[in-house]
């Protein structure tokens, strides 16, 4: 096998798989801003892309979209797939890669789980633990604590 082709699990994506994921991401993004899509609901939103994970030969891009504001985020994906072929198309004309990569489109799930902690640290109860709870650097017991 050749060198630095062999990944174990636990390591991130490669170089290459970064970088043609954000071509595509460009790509992507690019595509829906200027409205070649032609499709109600693509039209009526604006779509962010956040990010765009390729698998290892380059053939799979999962797509990670966010409707702006988080509205109707099952229409958007619905309308997405109804408009595959072309999108996968259109990134074939625009990124250069040896293969046309297919496509998959999931909602950006980051933004949500986000919120949901800070909402959770901004609680009382949590506050209120955060507030009490003692120092770990320095207690009043520790023999070698000289003032």
């Amino acid at each position: 096998m050749a060198r630095g082709h062999h990944r174990e699990s636990g390591h991130g994506p490669s170089q290459r798989q970064l970088r043609a994921g954000e071509l595509v991401r460009h790509a992507v993004a690019e595509i829906l801003a200027r409205g070649d899509v032609h499709d109600p609901v693509i039209e009526t939103h604006l779509i962010t892309v956040p990010e765009v994970r390729m698998s290892g030969d380059l053939r799979l891009a999962t797509i990670y979209i966010m409707p702006l504001g988080g509205h109707d985020e099952v229409k958007v994906l619905e309308a997405l797939e109804r408009n595959k072929r072309f999108l996968r198309g259109e990134i074939a004309k625009r990124v250069n890669l040896k293969f046309a990569p297919d496509i998959r489109f999931r909602v950006d799930e980051r933004f949500a789980e986000a919120s949901r902690i800070e909402k959770l640290l901004r609680s009382p109860e949590v506050s209120r633990d955060i507030v009490r709870a003692p120092r770990a650097d320095r207690t009043s017991d520790d023999p070698d604590d000289e003032d």
